[in-house]
């Protein structure tokens, strides 16, 4: 990525990670899930050619050194049918392409995790939405669900118990559901605006209190280096605190480059002039974001804004990798399960993947 930008860049603002020599390993999943959704529902404005929020959803694998592992979101679960009624007449009558080829524990079995016989621990929903629960069936019963503040009261009892829940009341039954006030549970620990709790109590792992999409909703910051010559580094498991990358990117700290290279494939060849992008952005600027979301799917506008902003900060830095649920740029660029990420700075993967959802804005840029 080029260090000239279109726009003067400010500095990062301080996150106040605290120090740690403790990791975790960390493995993004292609869940096989995939949506193929309008975009205007979620954000504004349109742009030429880009008219649907189309692609996966991501899972997380996380392994601690105690030899416990988790998973943050599970993607679709694959026969979708069989989802919450209220959800399988929402899609169907609208008309939405959701889906999965897989079970996110079926991708976990076939690469040698016994998934029945309690590999996986702990379960961790970003929030309560189809894409990201899954089937917990799938999971025995010594499998602890981990949800956010505020989830249980929100979504529980499901259905069949609520005729009108978009859950599964057997993905709880059974189980140990834990749902983590990571404000007190937290003790006051703050990392960027967030309130944060801290999983394993050596640094290695935490959740993060990031609401407005919806209830209890929750994102996931893992160290994955411990520092040496360089500073250590992380992965933001972000789920839905954004949709698209191009709600947190440009911003005031990492503006449009003058030169998109790599350039994605829709874009002109073999680098594109950041300009072009600048001409074609709602507002003609190199350091706001392409989008905004739509008050139709949020459940509090004023968190959601503050929640997409601190997002903004933590992708400021160069030692976070940012990474949402749905960002289909990511798909052939980052190292997926069953590699890990953990060298991500070592192979420049947040360079090579952060400018690639400009490729969503091609037929508006033109050749």
């Amino acid at each position: 990525m080029s260090k000239k930008f279109l726009a003067a860049p400010k500095p990062a603002p301080e996150l106040a990670i605290p120090q740690s020599d403790k990791f975790v390993k960390v493995s993004i999943i292609d869940s096989t899930s995939y949506v193929d959704l309008p975009i205007g529902l979620f954000l504004k404005p349109t742009y030429k050619g880009h008219d649907s929020l189309a692609g996966p959803t991501f899972s997380f694998l996380i392994e601690h050194d105690s030899g416990k592992r988790i998973l943050f979101d599970l993607g679709i679960r694959k026969d979708a049918d069989n989802m919450a009624p209220s959800i399988v007449h929402s899609i169907k009558s609208k008309g939405w392409t959701v889906g999965a080829k897989k079970n996110t524990a079926d991708i976990l079995q076939e690469a040698g995790f016994d998934v029945q016989d309690g590999a996986i621990d702990s379960v961790i929903y970003s929030h309560h939405h189809f894409d990201h629960v899954g089937d917990m069936t799938t999971f025995p019963a010594s499998t602890q669900l981990i949800v956010g503040p505020g989830f249980k009261k929100a979504h529980l009892p499901a259905y069949p118990i609520n005729q009108e829940s978009p859950n599964l009341q057997s993905d709880f039954e059974g189980r140990e559901v834990r749902e983590v006030d990571i404000a007190h549970e937290g003790a006051g620990l703050r990392i960027g605006r967030f309130n944060a709790y801290d999983y394993f109590g050596d640094g290695s792992f935490y959740l993060l209190d990031t609401p407005g999409h919806a209830v209890g909703h929750m994102c996931g910051l893992a160290r994955t280096s411990a520092p040496s010559d360089t500073a250590a580094t992380f992965v933001l498991m972000g789920g839905d605190a954004c949709h698209h990358a191009g709600e947190f990117r440009p911003s005031a700290y990492q503006p449009l480059p003058t030169e998109i290279n790599p350039s994605p494939e829709s874009l002109p060849q073999p680098i594109c002039p950041g300009h072009l992008l600048q001409d074609v952005h709602c507002n003609k600027s190199a350091n706001e974001p392409f989008y905004q979301v739509t008050e139709a799917f949020c459940h509090d506008m004023k968190q959601c804004h503050s929640t997409v902003e601190g997002m903004s900060e933590f992708d400021a830095s160069d030692d976070v990798l940012v990474i949402i649920a749905h960002d289909a740029s990511l798909l052939g660029t980052l190292d997926f399960f069953p590699d890990s990420l953990n060298n991500w700075r070592g192979k420049d993967l947040d360079a090579k993947s952060r400018w690639r959802f400009l490729g969503d804005f091609g037929e508006a840029v033109g050749k």
